[in-house]
């Protein structure tokens, strides 16, 4: 019974044991590294410190060679997997969708520049435009564009894939959104006006 509780508060004793070449000292001892300051030996020593009159030993331990260690790889983060467009008609088409914004954006690009020109040509307001004949050309230039929007959606292309440089994403949506205030603001003051605006 004595030998098995020797035995076991060495097992879970925090205290390095000893071992010598022969045999396994069951007596906790003192452990240090101690630096050789040879210029000779580039070796650390282990030194051990026995307690009640046991010998003192050394073992050397050696030191890794710089070629040995592996460098260290540098860390380099992966970027979180970007979800796939969805292509679904009513994903795409839906309020906060791609769709809405940038057909309604576009086309009124178009329909700015279009209204202000023809009214510098002819001296027409959007109103006289559209009368004499400027509705099938409205209708055929909006099928036009929200078909040629519509389908690289609808393939899975995303419109932020494509943008680069000055002619962003955010810069079409912007131009479009300030577009569409034009497009009204002149509706609105050749209204008031009573006739066109230049």
């Amino acid at each position: 019974m004595a030998s098995s509780s020797v035995m076991q508060s060495t097992l879970v004793s925090p205290v390095t044991r000893g071992f010598t070449g022969r045999q396994l000292n069951l007596v906790p001892a003192k452990c240090a590294f101690v630096p050789s300051l040879s210029r000779r030996s580039a070796s650390l020593r282990l030194k051990c410190m026995a307690e009640d009159g046991q010998k003192e030993e050394t073992s050397p331990v050696t030191r890794p060679t710089p070629a040995a260690t592996p460098e260290p790889i540098p860390f380099k983060p992966t970027p979180p997997p970007t979800p796939k467009a969805s292509t679904s008609f009513f994903d795409v088409l839906a309020f906060s969708g791609p769709a809405p914004e940038r057909i309604n954006g576009r086309l009124a690009m178009i329909g700015f520049v279009a209204a202000i020109g023809a009214e510098l040509a002819s001296g027409q307001d959007v109103f006289s435009q559209l009368s004499n004949g400027g509705v099938p050309w409205f209708l055929g230039t909006s099928v036009l564009f929200s078909l040629a929007s519509l389908i690289p959606l609808f393939k899975g292309v995303t419109v932020q894939s494509k943008s680069e440089g000055v002619m962003t994403s955010d810069a079409e949506l912007w131009n479009g959104r300030i577009a569409m205030l034009g497009l009204v603001a002149l509706a609105f003051t050749e209204y008031v006006k009573g006739g066109a605006l230049v």
